[in-house]
């Protein structure tokens, strides 16, 4: 939510305006009171009686100390007179100003205090109220956020914990077949070491993904921009993942310039891009084909907002099983895994388009997924390089 900052605080400084001028005119209105109908008559009696009471003094010494020591500096006590009035005035109204302060502290103490209710200030602190109660909602938002992504953790734990007992308890039996039947036929002993190293690469998969966690909870991304020449960077991408392409019969095809490039981190969008890749192998069609677009598209046509002459877009389309549209955008959660990775060697910790988001968000661009006909296609939209 956008806030208008010049729209602010016109009832207050109206409110302020007007107070400060209410304590000049009653400041004026006093003094000339006081000078119109006591300085001339009763005041200048009452003075000459008191100095002749308090010093002993007689009449027309008192009058003379009253008439060249006071009436003859009239205008210098006038001003202090105002002075004196002013301030005092001053202060009571600054009094009135400073309960708008506890009010703003009344409201952040609700806010520390966790509130889940609209705050509410006086009229003149409306710009303020709006901002507090946006506060407000964006610490709710992260505070939920922080207790789904707790909540998926440990329940990608408690999985995790789950599926690293079944291959250890394979390997320790496998293990021990061996040890005890050292006289097993070689093509039966084969086929059980087999068994056993495919639980072992499967345990070790799974302890990786503990790591993975414990890393996204301490690591700080950071960037490194320079000119990344993107069309290598995705052939070469794709020579690195020919064997997991061929192991599911798939194959994977660019379409892109040779000339295009962006600016940013090579090493991670390069991680971007594998971790996009990695689940379009995954959770596509066996003997299907991943097709790679790296286009460069005027600024608004690529979807994304903010500065630049536009978007550079790349998009990974797979044939495989449509994602339920309400899992679209969860996908890029942290430790958010979909259903049937739980029970497949498919799913990891749910944490590799968490990142990937990430890195985009901080290059300025940003990364969505969508279905289209019997297609998943995740775009990535980066500025272009200026």
């Amino acid at each position: 939510m956008k806030i208008k900052r010049d729209s602010g605080y016109s009832k207050l400084r109206f409110k302020i305006l007007m107070r400060t001028f209410a304590m000049v005119v009653l400041t004026f209105l006093i003094i000339f009171v006081l000078y119109s109908r006591f300085w001339f008559g009763r005041m200048g009696d009452w003075i000459v009686g008191f100095l002749q009471d308090a010093f002993h003094l007689e009449y027309w010494d008192a009058w003379n100390i009253y008439n060249y020591g006071l009436r003859e500096n009239a205008y210098l006590i006038i001003f202090g007179a105002v002075a004196v009035c002013f301030l005092l005035l001053f202060w009571i109204s600054l009094s009135r100003f400073i309960q708008y302060f506890k009010e703003i502290d009344r409201g952040l103490d609700k806010l520390i205090q966790g509130y889940d209710k609209e705050i509410s200030l006086s009229q003149e602190m409306a710009p303020m109220e709006q901002r507090l109660n946006v506060l407000r909602q964006t610490l709710e938002k992260r505070d939920l956020e922080a207790k789904l992504a707790e909540e998926r953790k440990n329940n990608l734990v408690m999985y995790l914990a789950h599926d690293i007992r079944t291959p250890l308890t394979s390997v320790i039996g496998y293990l021990s077949l061996l040890e005890e039947v050292p006289d097993m036929p070689a093509g039966q002993r084969a086929k059980y070491v087999h068994i056993t190293l495919e639980k072992a690469n499967r345990l070790e998969k799974l302890i990786q993904e503990f790591f993975e966690i414990t890393r996204y909870n301490i690591q700080q991304i950071r960037l490194e921009k320079e000119e990344v020449d993107l069309y290598y960077m995705l052939v070469q991408m794709v020579e690195e993942f020919y064997p997991s392409l061929t192991e599911k019969g798939c194959r994977a095809v660019l379409h892109s310039k040779e000339n295009i490039k962006v600016f940013g981190d090579p090493v991670k969008l390069a991680r971007v891009f594998n971790n996009i890749l990695k689940n379009a192998i995954a959770y596509g069609y066996p003997n299907s084909q991943i097709d790679i677009y790296a286009e460069e598209e005027p600024r608004g046509e690529g979807g994304a907002e903010g500065k630049g002459e536009g978007w550079t877009v790349i998009r990974f389309q797979n044939q495989g099983k449509g994602i339920p549209e309400e899992k679209l955008s969860a996908i890029f959660d942290k430790f958010y895994r979909m259903d049937e990775a739980r029970n497949s060697d498919t799913g990891g910790a749910g944490l590799g388009l968490a990142i990937a988001r990430e890195i985009v968000t901080l290059h300025g661009g940003r990364i969505f997924a969508k279905n289209e006909e019997g297609h998943v296609v995740f775009w990535v939209e980066l500025p272009r390089l200026a």
